[in-house]
């Protein structure tokens, strides 16, 4: 055998190893690419399948979308309604509120001018509640005066009376003196001359009669305080006149004077005066305090 065809032979030897080899490659790839081809395709089959999944959610979706924009829609144009109610109500409120500023600054106005005049008068009001208060204690020690004066004129008076007793007594016991005196000198044809006096002897003083404070005492039967009257339970026919005044006393505590302006049998009425409180029925009235 010549070289030339053992060159061959082992030439074909190697070409054959080498084709089997590409053959065996091929073989094993050939299965891999139907493999990856199987699985591409299950894999473009399932993404199809999402796909049009995906699609059909979109669309609802979409359709949902449009289906809550118009309610959306519908809900801004009812709310942009509201607002603009709600906004024309705020104006008027606005306007509303503008007034009553005014007015409540007019108010304050007038309240405050009202508070410095009832600030004056109530200030006016203490003085002349002090003045009256004054006044009326001044007339009370007048009444407690008069009324020690009266006492000590009346107990004068009854020494007067007293001694204008005894002076009638004497001149009675004079007389009787006398006339037993012209009964002795009688038969001697003498009588008792009548005595001069060594002093001359003034007028007699005129003495004023003796005088007493009528303790008329009766109660409050009814008040009129928006016309400053009061009535009392005692009339005519206990004593009580016109223009005659009764001091009104609840315990202690003096309340007012009452002038008495109109009389009946049973009752009299009067005007009020240096009222301290408002006098009650059922109120103590008194002609001496």
């Amino acid at each position: 055998m010549s070289t030339l065809t053992k060159a061959l032979i082992i030439l074909l030897t190697v070409a054959s190893i080498f084709l089997c080899g590409i053959v065996v490659t091929y073989v094993a790839n050939a299965e891999n690419y139907r493999q990856k081809y199987t699985d591409l395709r299950n894999t473009a089959a399932a993404a199809k399948e999402k796909e049009d999944n995906a699609k059909r959610q979109l669309n609802e979706t979409i359709k949902q979308t449009d289906q809550e924009k118009a309610k959306l829609n519908e809900v801004i144009t009812s709310l942009r309604t509201q607002m603009g109610d709600l906004q024309a109500k705020l104006d008027a409120a606005e306007r509303e509120k503008a007034m009553l500023l005014q007015k409540v600054n007019s108010w304050t106005a007038i309240t405050k001018d009202f508070y410095e005049t009832t600030d004056k008068q109530g200030q006016l009001l203490k003085n002349t509640l002090d003045e009256l208060q004054r006044v009326q204690a001044e007339l009370i020690k007048e009444q407690s005066d008069l009324k020690d004066t009266t006492a000590a004129l009346i107990e004068k008076m009854a020494i007067i009376t007293v001694l204008e007793e005894k002076s009638r007594r004497l001149l009675e016991e004079k007389t009787e003196l006398q006339d037993k005196l012209d009964q002795v000198l009688r038969p001697f044809g003498k009588t008792a001359a009548a005595p001069t006096a060594v002093t001359p002897i003034k007028d007699k003083a005129q003495v004023a009669p003796v005088t007493r404070n009528l303790e008329l005492k009766g109660r409050v039967a009814a008040v009129d305080l928006k016309n400053s009257m009061a009535e009392i339970s005692i009339g005519s026919a206990d004593g009580v006149k016109e223009s005659m005044k009764f001091h009104v006393t609840r315990g202690d505590e003096f309340i007012c004077d009452i002038l008495i302006l109109d009389v009946d049998a049973e009752k009299a009425v009067g005007i009020l005066e240096l009222v301290q409180q408002p006098p009650k029925v059922g109120d103590n009235v008194s002609t001496s305090l």
